[in-house]
């Protein structure tokens, strides 16, 4: 049923952040942090480094991560008259506020995943102004603790609203792959490209994500533990039967196929952005 599946959406820029309880290690100081300061392209192969799929895949204790989504360096300018050199200095310093709380917390998360629109830009339409986007956003969450990894989800302003096969190489030669999944803690996690159901604009690219996704919910659906997705546009922001059209959610033909899916799978919950302020159902 689709009220088994629950969809969380975080507001823009990280203003404030998910904490999922699903282990942590000890804190490190800012002199550590900024020693070991430097960006890693993490999702690669179609699964993210710093978990290893035969390493993580036993589950053996309770352990947390945090969501954020929309950090969108350079929304606010589109919004007001900025003057201040960059013209993302707000989002630089809600993104700085919010690595400064995630490193402090304790337990320390197992990660810290960013579901889609890191930047605001688009690399086809103004792509100098994007490349300074991706610089500061590197800048900003290499300083994530090393013990925390970072995981990157790409949304409509990193892949494009109507995507192509060029600018999903751009994001991926910055970010890493644009879907993937891994283990983490015993957990499965799945990454996609929401984009893809939200716009028709690449069909073998949406083909092979297709093929790709069914074969990650055929590993889900033999879980005992009920698996977890990550995504940038909601496939739904409240109700799952809502056949209006809408930017802000996937298309009810499509959402209705996939959520079906999802369930058959064993999906258990589905956390998304896009929508800048909170949802669910």
């Amino acid at each position: 049923r689709t009220e088994d599946l629950s969809v969380r959406r975080q507001t823009s820029v990280l203003l404030s952040v998910l904490v999922v309880v699903l282990s942590g290690s000890r804190l490190v100081s800012e002199s550590r942090i900024e020693l070991n300061m430097s960006w890693t392209v993490k999702g690669v192969n179609r699964t993210h480094t710093d978990f290893p799929f035969d390493q993580n895949k036993e589950w053996k204790e309770p352990f947390i991560f945090v969501q954020g989504a929309d950090t969108q360096l350079g929304m606010f300018q589109d919004f007001e008259e900025i003057t201040t050199e960059p013209k993302w200095a707000q989002e630089i310093a809600l993104a700085e506020l919010a690595v400064q709380k995630v490193n402090q917390m304790k337990p320390r998360p197992k990660f810290y995943v960013i579901c889609g629109d890191l930047c605001h830009a688009f690399y086809d339409k103004s792509p100098e102004e994007r490349a300074a986007q991706d610089a500061d956003f590197k800048r900003i969450f290499s300083k994530v603790d090393p013990s925390i990894a970072v995981v990157c989800v790409c949304g409509n302003h990193d892949v494009g609203d109507k995507p192509t096969v060029e600018i999903i190489d751009k994001y991926k030669s910055n970010y890493g792959d644009d879907y993937f999944s891994f283990y983490a803690g015993g957990v499965f996690f799945i990454c996609i490209n929401s984009q893809l159901y939200h716009s028709t604009s690449a069909p073998e690219e949406n083909e092979a994500h297709d093929k790709w996704l069914n074969t990650q919910l055929d590993i889900a659906r033999g879980l005992e533990v009920p698996s977890i997705m990550f995504q940038h546009v909601p496939w739904f922001h409240t109700d799952p039967e809502r056949t209006v059209e809408d930017y802000f959610e996937i298309d009810y033909t499509i959402r209705k196929k996939m959520l079906d899916k999802l369930v058959d799978a064993g999906v258990k919950y589905v956390f998304c952005g896009h929508l800048h302020k909170n949802g669910g159902g």
